[in-house]
């Protein structure tokens, strides 16, 4: 194998030869250059340095001793440095940023945003990251129904839902009916594992359990009628879509809402005018 076959990755090289810009590892035959700022101190002709090989702006094959956030095959969240006419350059820990292509990025990016990429190698031989990553991620993810899980959100489906890579490898995904207020890409989400598929994959929901989700979403709705000043303009008995869209919940997490707090006292429903009231409070 050449050093080419290296591209993207770590290897330990011998030092073969040193010049006045740095030295040269590798062998007499094929060799690569580790620029004189990044040679160890105390090394001679003949001892191993470990470097990750890369190509300089000049397309030239080049050795580098700094940590790069990704290796080839990877994945990694790296944050955008800056954009360009043909994409987005990533913070990856070397001197020269790496290029997201715009036709890699499965949602526009834009300087300061974090993005959860692989590393690759184009066809012109150049490594650059891809934010298509759904067939990279494993499957096998230790996690069962019920857990608490975190992970970054990759990609954003109006027909599916929102992807998710749980702990930045796992597959797994927010179904459409769960999803609920504005999630980006680049997103940090902590989640419930709401199934296991038997391909391995996660659905997940960042909705508590229904017992204990139902005294937040309670919390939730009394908070938004005292904050209308004791009254909140619809009741349960209105559209999905408005509820989903005035107070982030379904229709039926909202009535279990509504109902406990019946229960409990706190508020009384004029089905006439169609508004929830708080009790004691003046209309």
């Amino acid at each position: 194998m050449g050093l080419t076959d290296y591209l993207g990755k770590k290897r330990r090289l011998m030092i073969v030869k040193e010049v006045e810009f740095g030295v040269y590892l590798g062998n007499k035959d094929d060799k690569v250059l580790l620029p004189k700022k990044q040679v160890p101190k105390d090394v001679e002709v003949g001892d191993p340095v470990e470097v990750f090989l890369y190509k300089d702006s000049s397309d030239r094959l080049i050795a580098t001793t700094q940590e790069p956030k990704i290796t080839l095959d990877e994945l990694a969240v790296l944050k955008v440095a800056d954009t360009g006419r043909i994409g987005a350059f990533l913070d990856w820990g070397l001197e020269k940023d790496l290029l997201l292509p715009f036709k890699e990025q499965t949602e526009r990016v834009e300087k300061g945003d974090r993005c959860l990429v692989s590393l690759y190698i184009d066809k012109s031989g150049r490594l650059c990251a891809t934010m298509k990553v759904y067939q990279l991620l494993r499957t096998d993810s230790p996690y069962k129904k019920d857990d608490m899980v975190s992970g970054t959100v990759y990609e954003l489906s109006r027909d599916f839902g929102v992807f998710v890579a749980v702990d930045d490898q796992y597959s797994a995904m927010i179904p459409k009916r769960e999803v609920y207020g504005k999630m980006y890409i680049g997103q940090r989400i902590e989640a419930r594992v709401t199934a296991v598929k038997p391909d391995g994959k996660l659905d997940l929901s960042i909705r508590g359990k229904i017992p204990e989700q139902m005294d937040a979403d309670a919390d939730k709705v009394f908070g938004r009628i005292e904050k209308n000043g004791g009254m909140l303009p619809f009741t349960d008995k209105a559209d999905p879509e408005r509820i989903k869209s005035e107070m982030g919940m379904s229709k039926a997490a909202f009535k279990r809402a509504v109902g406990r707090l019946l229960k409990q006292g706190k508020i009384q429903i004029d089905n006439e005018v169609g508004k929830i009231f708080a009790v004691n409070k003046n209309r």
